[in-house]
């Protein structure tokens, strides 16, 4: 068994037949047949079912892909790395970002800090904090802006922002008119659960248990962005990322302060020993500033005033 062999066993895991795995690395069906056989020699178990011409993995080959990505996750980010040294210059910035603030924050900062008068060439990458961290770990990115579920341990880090979450919901939702929502209220309707490994859902479950409150959620998701939009749409009550929910709150959405001071906590992260260069001080400096802009938006919303445009 060779390294190529295990390029194909993921081809053929990724594709779902052997020829259309041949046509992708572009050799013969026999060929890539003949390496799924010696794999499995190698393996001694069985990896794939034939049926009716497609390649079922079994459970052994799904054990096995998992620590295949592995390795192709990390070979693919030094390919990607080498691609991109033809292209960089000393203005060339990589940001990665958790949705959060990646999908609307992050733009409305960019669209704020005039780039092209500053000398910077800007790749903002939006994946999940996980990635993020492996990405800054790696020395892919420059810059890392995630959740506060993951380690900082081995990286450079600072918090940058750690705000109370909000309870998002739709205009006409009867408690649309209170200036504050409590444990008890949430009772009132359907609710919308970030991801059950989140740990801000983790401490809110924790704190409405102490009241002896259980949420009757009915939604899940990985992100506020999402459960902002299904508020916004009448789904029910979700607990928020109050900057994630800015964008909407023009939309229709409604948000309103919580009782319980639950907040949700971001990081940013760097390599440690790389230097902080004066286009990373300056794309830092210009999300500070964004970030204090939201805040008087999101008072304002807070305070039911309906005009959260970007320039107020």
């Amino acid at each position: 068994m060779s390294p190529r062999d295990i390029e194909i066993f993921r081809a053929v895991m990724t594709s779902g037949t052997t020829a259309r795995a041949a046509q992708l690395l572009g050799i013969s069906q026999p060929a890539v047949s003949q390496a799924v056989q010696r794999v499995e020699l190698f393996a001694a178990v069985r990896l794939f079912e034939r049926v009716r011409g497609r390649m079922i993995p079994t459970n052994e080959a799904n054990v096995l892909m998992t620590s295949i990505e592995r390795y192709f996750v990390g070979f693919e980010t030094v390919e990607h790395v080498i691609r991109s040294l033809g292209s960089y210059k000393q203005g060339r910035l990589v940001v990665a970002c958790f949705p959060a603030l990646g999908n609307c924050f992050l733009p409305r900062a960019i669209a704020e800090s005039h780039l092209d008068s500053l000398g910077i060439q800007l790749s903002l990458q939006v994946m999940s904090s996980r990635e993020v961290h492996q990405q800054v770990q790696s020395g892919a990115v420059d810059i890392g802006l995630m959740a506060s579920e993951m380690s900082t341990s081995g990286l450079d880090h600072s918090i940058f922002s750690a705000l109370p979450g909000v309870i998002a919901m739709a205009s006409d939702h009867p408690l649309a008119h209170r200036a504050v929502v409590t444990p008890a209220d949430l009772q009132s309707d359907h609710f919308i659960s970030l991801n059950k490994e989140d740990v801000t859902r983790r401490a809110l479950e924790e704190a409405l248990a102490r009241e002896g409150i259980t949420l009757r959620s009915i939604v899940e998701t990985p992100y506020s962005i999402s459960a902002c939009e299904l508020a916004r749409c009448g789904v029910g009550l979700a607990f928020v990322h109050p900057i994630a929910a800015i964008d909407f709150i023009p939309r229709g959405l409604v948000i309103k302060r919580f009782s319980l001071d639950i907040p949700f906590q971001d990081q940013i992260i760097f390599r440690p020993g790389k230097p902080l260069y004066e286009n990373t001080k300056s794309i830092l400096k210009l999300l500070r500033l964004q970030l204090d802009k939201d805040c008087k938006q999101l008072q304002l919303a807070l305070r039911g005033r309906k005009g959260t445009g970007r320039h107020e």
